[in-house]
């Protein structure tokens, strides 16, 4: 796989994760990043994937390819924190 791609994949699943960790339901950890913050930075990592995945492939191409990425992450990452976070006592 080539380096970009890997670089794109990367950031969009970290952008991915700043988006979600600054939502206030969110069960990864204890408490909520800061919101104004995590979200400049995810959406800024979100463009970098973007960004990242066009280097290596077509525009619709990387288009497709980081929508797929963002439904993944967007739908596993509840489920992620539902699972680590069940013995919290939430």
């Amino acid at each position: 796989m080539k380096t970009f791609t890997l670089i794109g994949l990367a950031a969009s699943l970290l952008g991915c994760a700043g988006l979600y960790l600054a939502s206030p339901n969110q069960r990864l950890l204890a408490a909520q990043w800061p919101a104004r913050p995590a979200r400049v930075a995810g959406t800024a990592l979100l463009a970098a994937g973007w960004l990242g995945l066009a280097q290596d492939m077509q525009t619709l191409t990387a288009s497709f390819a980081f929508v797929v990425v963002l439904m993944l992450a967007f739908a596993l990452l509840p489920y992620v924190g539902a699972f680590f976070g069940r013995g919290k006592g939430r």
